[in-house]
């Protein structure tokens, strides 16, 4: 936590979109933090808060060992918004009615607000926003009222100005309701009374102090990548701590094309660190072969990371600390005491648990686009700071089913066409995040007079402000037309290119 005294605590219920929630409150300038629903009333009270945001949740207030409320909650004098579950809550617990409905409300769904009320104040687009619940509040609580409804939803928000609690059975946290930040602000701002001081130069300062008071005078490594979250971690890091910092960077075999080499000469140099290439990619082209379940790629790589660490560790002498890349969209899709498990990350869910080392990660509570301004702040060249996310796993996920030299390398150059020409247009930081993988498919194809019998490409980009969910990219025909005849032209065994307009959700962003 930043050393400001402003606080708002996020209590989850397990919603897809908790994080999100979180994201959005920063946007504001407010620091949160997000706790679990049986977080203690001590511990509340302890961390002093300006307000509180229950979230969504999959269950049913009214059923049995479903997540609700801490006792007491409700009387410690701290203004409480509930979103959609913790609408629910609010209504259970203090004398509402919350009934299941035949038929839900999902998506766009025309609201009817109170613009009087103060949670709405300012809102002038307030003719639609983004529900997702079947269940629903049929009556408010006595001293509550009612300050929004819609067709199927009754008390689609209420309101009590005294207790300064409040509840919205949509989504403001999401893009698709569009007076949603608004309603986010009124809370923060007029009602909480918060000044929104946290900015990400006080987060530089903040990590910093904390990592030096965390590693005294002891060691530290860093898993480098060369990606965003990892190069933000090293460069933190290494303010922190300088020399006593050594940072590792494996070369697994599994990198997009130039980018083990572009690696070592900016850390290397540029930044003047401790730096080791360790040159891994036969060992895990050997622990991969034969092994196409996504889950399993992940975790191999995740413990060969790990050993590979260890191994470097050895040889350098005691090391006490690995310092990661984490970051919050990491940790959220790999499972939490409330969430389900989407697919896990080898940041976090392929650690084997007999590690050496105890992790610091300096950037678990940031999002993306956050990440990017801390590196900003701290001196990292622009195009390092803007670099295409990459996972971890790398190319191992985006070569779908077996991973092989052969199809890495079809894969390395129809991605690194692909990035071409999207920054040749001017694209490539309008879209969030491209690239290109390969299906585990073969098509029938003709080139020249030939039949083919070859691999498919599929191109992803999608454009987001924070990974949790995102559209496919409306890149225009023409771009897409010149990719697609550079790739089937200039990469051998590749006769068909495809493009995901697959939105997330349903979809990941990533295919594996």
């Amino acid at each position: 936590m930043t050393d400001n005294n402003e606080l708002v605590l996020v209590i989850d219920f397990g919603g897809q979109y908790n994080q999100l929630i979180a994201r959005r409150v920063r946007e504001c300038g407010v620091y949160c933090q997000i706790v679990p629903y049986d977080y203690t009333l001590d511990k509340i009270k302890a961390k002093n808060p300006k307000g509180i945001i229950l979230t969504g949740g999959p269950a049913s207030v009214y059923a049995q060992d479903t997540p609700q409320a801490v006792k007491g909650l409700f009387d410690i004098n701290v203004p409480i918004l509930g979103i959609c579950y913790g609408h629910q809550i609010i209504a259970n617990e203090l004398g509402g009615v919350v009934e299941h409905a035949d038929s839900g409300e999902y998506g766009k769904t025309s609201i009817k607000l109170e613009k009087k009320a103060i949670l709405f104040n300012g809102i002038n687009n307030g003719d639609t926003c983004w529900m997702s619940h079947r269940d629903y509040v049929a009556k408010a609580p006595e001293n509550f009222k009612i300050i929004a409804t819609t067709k199927a939803a009754p008390v689609a928000a209420m309101a009590d100005d005294k207790r300064k609690i409040y509840g919205v059975q949509f989504h403001p946290e999401v893009e698709h309701t569009p007076f949603g930040k608004k309603v986010l602000q009124n809370f923060l701002f007029d009602i909480c009374k918060v000044t929104g001081n946290w900015s990400m130069a006080s987060f530089v300062e903040s990590k910093v102090k904390q990592i030096k008071e965390t590693v005294g005078s002891k060691k530290v490594l860093c898993a480098l990548s060369g990606g965003v979250d990892s190069s933000v971690a090293a460069v933190i890091t290494h303010k922190a701590v300088g020399k006593q910092l050594t940072c590792i960077f494996v070369d697994h075999g599994l990198l997009r094309k130039n980018e083990g080499d572009q690696v070592e000469k900016i850390f290397k140099k540029q930044f003047d660190m401790n730096f080791i290439r360790v040159n891994a990619q036969n060992r895990f082209l050997t622990k991969l072969e034969g092994v196409s379940d996504p889950e399993k790629k992940r975790k191999i790589i995740g413990e060969e990371f790990i050993r590979v660490f260890e191994e470097e560790a050895n040889k350098l002498g005691k090391m006490d600390f690995l310092i990661q890349g984490t970051i919050y969209p990491d940790v959220v899709e790999s499972g939490t005491k409330t969430s389900a498990t989407i697919k896990s990350h080898h940041n976090v869910g392929g650690l084997p648990k007999d590690i050496q080392f105890k992790l610091i990660e300096p950037l678990r509570e940031l999002f993306k686009d956050e990440v990017r301004a801390v590196g900003e702040k701290l001196g990292i060249p622009h195009d390092l700071v803007w670099r295409q996310p990459f996972p971890g796993p790398g190319l191992a996920i985006r070569v779908l089913g077996e991973v092989t030299e052969k199809k890495l390398a079809v894969t390395r150059e129809a991605d690194a066409i692909f990035r071409e020409e999207i920054a040749n247009a001017g694209l490539s930081e309008k879209i969030w995040q491209y690239f290109a993988c390969l299906p585990n498919i073969k098509s029938v194809g003709v080139m020249g007079d030939s039949r083919t019998y070859c691999h498919t490409i599929a191109l992803r980009a999608v454009t987001s402000s924070d990974a949790m969910t995102s559209e496919w990219a409306k890149i225009p025909y023409e771009v897409l037309d010149k990719v697609a005849n550079r790739i089937v032209n200039e990469v051998p065994g590749v006769n068909r290119v495809v493009y995901d307009i697959t939105s997330k959700p349903p979809a990941t962003i990533e295919w594996e």
